[in-house]
């Protein structure tokens, strides 16, 4: 299978990929209430600790799946991955208890590590000039993913909270199948290199951050975006529904929407913009517009200018691919899995202690008991800031780079 094709396979796994986990956001917190038998607000708490649970194990997991695909090839590790994943969302189907679902959202975070796979075989099928623009079509697919799920979703979910979980487990086994039968190999034999577990787990990856020092700097930048990001994807639901009494379904056509935007952005943008101003500037122009535009969704007063301001946020998708670009060209292709492991590796500790944090700083500035009237958007104004460094940040970084 030539490259070209290769590329559609990725693209087509992950934007099946992305419309199963799209397909459980509108209706996770109406679960974990019901399970709970508690109201919805009062289920924030769970939420956090749930979202939590998924990049816990992403963080354990994503160097062993990286430096595996580096080892055995990216096609089993992701054949495994989607079997997993599509076992993993019957479990969350029939889970009785809080602690079963998270058990269950533990095996998703382990599973969905192969983003970090399908990410090391983008690298191994680019070259350094076009690296950036398909890391960009791998977002635009989580775009087009987020278009349908929601979607589907916010339906399904109206009618039966646990349904959409059977309808992601389908999707996985069927991308399953299709992979079995069409994904070839891209790393060829030569270029494979030994397993090691001292760089295999996460302790033993981020020592293996002494081979990427000049990335250092780099990995606080990505981190510092992506826990500032977490306001948005950990309270979105309790947000909107809070301050504007959004329904499950309102909340499933609302992430289509931001799912349209990133589609357009990162599938027809990211490439032209990447190679009109090159990665650097892509990504503090990304920086700038994410900072501005968390702050403006903080502040909103009305349904409508939520929807306005989703087409400027999908401008914050162009950081990571412009990112991961730049770091990619600098590593040899044996060592792409174990980059794309480190770096995932990075952001599940955004995605670990973002959630339950922001969900806290969401619980307390709207509970009655602690302020008269409620300040929905606080976790967005405080996502602003680490945005914010990171920009500060990364300026300095590219900087000191120019002065050699």
């Amino acid at each position: 299978m030539n490259s070209k094709n290769a590329f559609i396979f990725i693209f087509i796994t992950i934007v099946i990929d992305a419309t199963g986990l799209g397909i459980i956001i509108p209706s996770l917190p109406s679960l974990v209430s019901d399970i709970a038998h508690i109201s919805i607000v009062d289920s924030a708490e769970y939420y956090g600790i749930i979202l939590g649970c998924y990049a816990f194990m992403q963080f354990l997991f994503s160097p062993l799946i990286g430096s595996l695909s580096d080892r055995y090839g990216r096609r089993p590790i992701l054949l495994i991955s989607l079997f997993g994943l599509g076992i993993d969302y019957i479990f969350m189907y029939f889970a009785p208890t809080i602690a079963w679902l998270i058990v269950g959202r533990c095996l998703s975070g382990m599973f969905g590590a192969s983003f970090t796979t399908a990410s090391a075989y983008i690298a191994d099928i680019s070259t350094p000039e076009n690296k950036a623009k398909n890391f960009g079509i791998v977002g635009a697919a989580f775009g087009i993913g987020f278009i349908i799920g929601p979607a589907i979703g916010g339906l399904i979910g109206n009618m039966d909270v646990r349904a959409p979980f059977l309808f992601a487990a389908g999707l996985s086994l069927l991308n399953l199948v299709y992979g079995t039968i069409v994904l070839k190999e891209s790393l060829s034999v030569e270029n494979r290199r030994a397993f090691s577990w001292k760089s295999s787990n996460p302790v033993g990856a981020f020592f293996q951050l002494k081979k990427y020092k000049g990335f250092a700097l780099i990995f606080v930048v990505l981190f510092l975006v992506f826990f500032g990001g977490m306001s948005v994807h950990s309270t979105w639901n309790y947000y909107t529904n809070g301050k504007f009494g959004w329904s499950i379904k309102d909340i499933g056509i609302s992430l289509t929407v931001v799912g349209v935007c990133i589609a357009i952005v990162q599938g027809g943008l990211a490439g032209i913009i990447s190679k009109k101003f090159g990665e650097e500037k892509t990504a503090v122009f990304s920086m700038v517009i994410t900072f501005i535009v968390m702050n403006a969704i903080g502040l909103s007063t009305s349904s409508w200018m939520i929807y306005v301001l989703m087409m400027p946020y999908a401008f914050s998708g162009l950081i990571d691919p412009a990112i991961r670009a730049i770091m990619s060209n600098k590593v040899s292709e044996s060592e792409q899995g174990e980059l794309q492991g480190l770096i995932t590796s990075v952001l599940s500790i955004a995605e670990i202690i973002g959630p339950p944090i922001m969900m806290a700083i969401f619980y307390y500035f709207t509970a009655k008991e602690n302020f008269s009237t409620p300040i929905y958007g606080m976790p967005f104004f405080i996502g602003s800031f680490a945005v914010l460094l990171g920009l500060i940040l990364f300026i300095r970084i590219i900087r000191k780079d120019k002065r050699g």
